[in-house]
This record gives structure tokens, sequence and C-alpha cells, in this order.
């Protein structure tokens, strides 16, 4: 595993502890009358981290889902033929999602939108789900252009 990916499992890995231990604290503290106030808006953060870590790896390391039943019938060279028409296909994909994020970062950018308990900012949390979207497009667009088997 190289050093990017080594680092993204564990950035995924901490967001999901995060995730486990405010969810536990949430819980343990409803039963017994100490409620966590605003704890869904400190798990949102934590879940967007551990998504956008694990979308960045499993593009990394071409580990999304496949259909192995029709792909392993295949030769060579077709083979290689659906593979880039896959890496293409998801290329579309996250370049669309890439173009609406940015979109809706930039017309929401000044509206200082916050989370109603907390105070989240929002626009951080786009920014994240952005700069993450950027990243998979241009692994994608990079195995697209080397034509990578």
């Amino acid at each position: 595993m190289n050093r990017a990916l080594r680092w993204l499992s564990w950035l995924g890995g901490i967001g999901l502890l995060l995730v486990t231990a405010v969810d536990t604290a949430g819980v343990i503290g409803r039963h017994i009358g100490l409620p966590l106030h605003g704890s869904i808006e400190l798990i949102q953060p934590a879940i967007l981290l551990a998504g956008v870590a694990g979308l960045i790896a499993a593009t990394d390391a071409r580990s999304h889902a496949k259909v192995h039943l029709v792909i392993d019938r295949l030769g060579e060279k077709a083979k290689h033929r659906a593979r880039r028409t896959a890496d293409m296909a998801a290329l579309l994909f996250f370049a669309g999602l890439l173009v609406g994020s940015g979109w809706i970062q930039i017309d929401m950018w000044n509206s200082h939108e916050r989370s109603e308990l907390l105070g989240v900012p929002w626009a951080a949390m786009r920014a994240v789900a952005t700069a993450g979207l950027f990243a998979i497009t241009c692994l994608l667009a990079w195995r697209v252009v080397r034509r990578q088997p």
C-alpha cells in the first residue's frame, strides 16, 4: 500500500471512530438524561471525511464495484476495452458531480450557512466534498489519458 492510500485509510478510519464515539456518547447521554445536543451535526463532517477518503482510496486502488461475471469471460483485449469504458464512464460521472458541487459551492459561498445548533459551516463541508471530487476526477482523467490497462 502506498503512502497516500495509507494516509487516506487513517483519515477515513479516524472519521469513522469519531462517528462511533459521538454517536455512542449521544445514545448514552439520552439514556442517562444528559443528551448530547448537536451530535448529528458533529457526525456529518466525520462521515464526509470518511466517505471522501474511501472514494479516493477506492478510485486509486481500482477497487470500485465491478461485475466480474461478464468481465472475467472476456479476452484480454476486450477486458482492457471494458476497463477503459468503465474508467471513462466513471470520469464523466465524477466530473458531473464535481461541476454540480462546485456550482452549488460558488452559489452559496456568501450565504454563510451554518448548522442550527453548533454552527458547523456548510461551506467548509462543501469545500471538502468538492476537493474530494476533484481528486477523484483527476485520478480517473490521468488513468484515461495514460491508457492504463
